[in-house]
């Protein structure tokens, strides 16, 4: 694992997914010290590879490639979410569980997060469209030229595990361990499914909450 700039603790290597069954989004952040950088973002086309089967087939070998290539020390990638088209869900669906077989293939651990969550953490609203979060992405992670559409939820992605597993560990005073993760998934799909009377329930974020719920952080007006 690569040190950070400022050699404190080691610098973090995230690979962030945007699955798809025709475009590939894909892009690896180095995260140290509160600070991104972008070693590499692309969509990657799948038209080439042939046929639905091939295309994931191409998956695993892409995402394959740019393990083996970028050496990254976690992954993220986004959850399933239903379109109206069950046809294109399904395909959406094994795409993404192609490109999970080639992380777990080569021993990532790996972290999964609704869309919402992602627009969320990088952009501040839930409701983002894509050209919001390319542009932040452009900012957050330095980029002189706005990214594709794909390559730059494939970085918000990454960023929003970046955030928020670093939010968790400067609550806890501890690395996100599986008990944890599972408390901030749970949390975040609360946040976004739960209909509540409370709006502050609603927008609260989840290293917020279990902020609020260890008693390290003073009630949000």
């Amino acid at each position: 694992m690569p040190d950070s700039p400022a050699g404190n603790r080691p610098a973090r290597r995230v690979l962030g997914i945007d699955p798809g069954s025709r475009v590939l989004g894909l892009a690896v952040i180095e995260f140290a010290g509160g600070r991104a950088r972008c070693l590499e973002l692309s969509s990657h086309s799948l038209q080439s590879h042939g046929d639905f089967a091939a295309r994931m087939g191409g998956v695993f070998d892409v995402v394959s490639e740019w393990i083996e290539t970028h050496r990254p020390s976690e992954c993220a990638i986004e959850q399933i979410f239903m379109y109206r088209s069950e046809s294109s869900s399904l395909k959406l669906a094994q795409a993404r569980g192609a490109a999970l077989a080639a992380v777990v293939r080569q021993g990532l651990p790996v972290e999964e997060y609704m869309p919402a969550t992602v627009k969320q953490a990088v952009v501040g609203s839930g409701r983002a469209d894509k050209a919001q979060v390319a542009h932040m992405v452009q900012r957050l992670v330095g980029l002189t030229e706005l990214p594709s559409s794909d390559g730059a939820d494939a970085a918000a992605v990454a960023l929003c595990h970046c955030y928020r597993s670093n939010a968790f560990s400067a609550v806890t005073g501890s690395g996100p361990n599986s008990e944890a993760r599972e408390i901030l998934r749970e949390a975040s799909q609360r946040r976004y499914r739960r209909r509540s009377d409370s709006r502050g329930w609603r927008d609260m974020d989840a290293a917020t909450l279990m902020a609020r719920s260890t008693g390290k952080a003073g009630t949000k007006k």
